[in-house]
């Protein structure tokens, strides 16, 4: 950092204002975020919390990949199944990339399972973002954690604020003392609104000032991409079926672009009354409802039961007549009832499904197992819908182009 940037620190969190848009300027980002609760909800009412686990774990190794993505540290579909598999890479950096993207499975599972029962207070306190990180972090090696600054290599410490200063870009980032104040700042603003569709300008604004405070020495974009993830969750709108990060990092020249944005000043008398731009800061919110809506429709069309039944007997065809592994296409039956009714199935009552006799049926659901289109707890366990990596080119076309490639 430069001297004339290190008088140029900002200390004080007024100079974060505005942290929302003035009411003149949110109608139409309230209209925006209406729709897009009622899609939301819609869908997740159609999917409940806790069926079709196998696509939100599918959709939880997609998400880690295109997190790495943004980060530059690319991470392979098939690098990270084998990571999944306790098969990590020999070069050293590939190793750690597949570190990191389990990392980010695991710590994203991990919110998944714990905001059911979290207050919103919870949601947005400073404890819970230093949380975040800390339970990231901690789960690579410190190896992982070594950081390169002007004073030689540091070990990023998990869930600690930074000591140092920092500039991103054109953006020197707060000053390090005045973390704690910032931070508090932007946990009371946006706990504290409670109706729905100013709780998703929140989420989208929130993430954007949390980047422009840049608490830690590193990993901020990941907190930042998991915080909001974390709120869209505990509103009930995404129920695991979706997350804005498939949509930023498909983006991500404009994430980036209308990040960066909002983090100018106030461009005169026009632009807000706050020390940072307000135009900006409506950009920024725009472009991330905008993407949350876009995911939302993507997956709503997926699931139509319908478009489904098909593509599950492409699928199945391409098992039978090229994979040749004993996938057979009289599995469609009961294959298309347990995405339809999301539930598990008895094996006996799975088979009965298949019509074919007692010895096939039963050859039939090792294959099935075997090739990850059924999973189930125990090898006698009820049966439920797998959406193995191979499979999401049919099951879900365009959903992870990187992981159809592979397959």
């Amino acid at each position: 950092m430069s001297k004339s940037q290190k008088f140029q620190l900002y200390d004080h969190p007024a100079q974060m204002e505005p942290l929302l848009p003035s009411e003149h300027r949110m109608g139409p980002l309230l209209e925006r975020s209406h729709d897009l609760i009622r899609k939301a909800d819609r869908l997740s009412g159609w999917c409940p919390s806790g069926a079709l686990p196998g696509l939100r774990s599918a959709l939880r190794a997609m998400n880690s990949y295109y997190s790495n993505k943004m980060e530059g540290q690319h991470t392979l579909p098939l690098e990270i199944e084998q990571a999944l598999r306790n098969d990590y890479a020999q070069d050293a950096d590939k190793a750690r990339r597949q570190r990191m993207a389990l990392a980010h499975m695991a710590t994203e599972s991990q919110l998944e399972a714990r905001w059911p029962a979290w207050s919103s207070a919870q949601v947005w306190s400073v404890q819970t973002v230093c949380d975040i990180h800390q339970d990231l972090f901690a789960r690579v090696p410190e190896a992982d954690r070594q950081l390169e600054s002007p004073d030689g290599p540091q070990t990023l410490q998990p869930g600690v604020l930074r000591e140092r200063e920092v500039s991103v870009g054109r953006h020197a980032a707060p000053a390090a003392a005045a973390l704690p104040a910032f931070l508090a700042r932007w946990s009371s603003v946006y706990s504290g609104l409670r109706r729905g569709e100013l709780q998703l300008v929140a989420m989208a604004a929130a993430h954007q000032r949390l980047a422009w405070i840049h608490p830690f020495a590193d990993g901020n974009g990941r907190v930042a991409r998991l915080h909001s993830h974390l709120v869209l969750g505990h509103m009930g709108l995404t129920n695991g079926l979706w997350s804005p990060l498939r949509g930023f990092a498909r983006t991500h020249e404009a994430y980036y672009a209308n990040l960066a944005a909002a983090d100018e000043p106030r461009a005169g008398d026009l632009d807000g009354r706050g020390n940072l731009t307000e135009s900006g800061l409506v950009g920024w919110i725009d472009d991330v409802l905008g993407v949350c809506m876009d995911q939302v429709d993507f997956m709503a069309g997926m699931l139509s039961l319908d478009g489904m039944k098909n593509r599950m007997a492409a699928c199945l065809a391409y098992e039978e007549n090229v994979v040749k592994q004993g996938v057979r296409a009289e599995a469609l039956r009961a294959l298309h009832y347990l995405f339809a009714s999301q539930a598990e199935l008895e094996r006996a009552d799975f088979k009965a499904m298949l019509g074919l006799g007692d010895r096939l049926a039963t050859a039939q659901v090792s294959a099935l197992l075997k090739r990850g289109l059924l999973e189930s707890d125990s090898p006698h366990g009820k049966l439920r819908l797998g959406v193995p990596q191979h499979a999401l080119r049919f099951y879900f076309p365009s959903l992870w182009p990187e992981a159809e490639a592979q397959g």
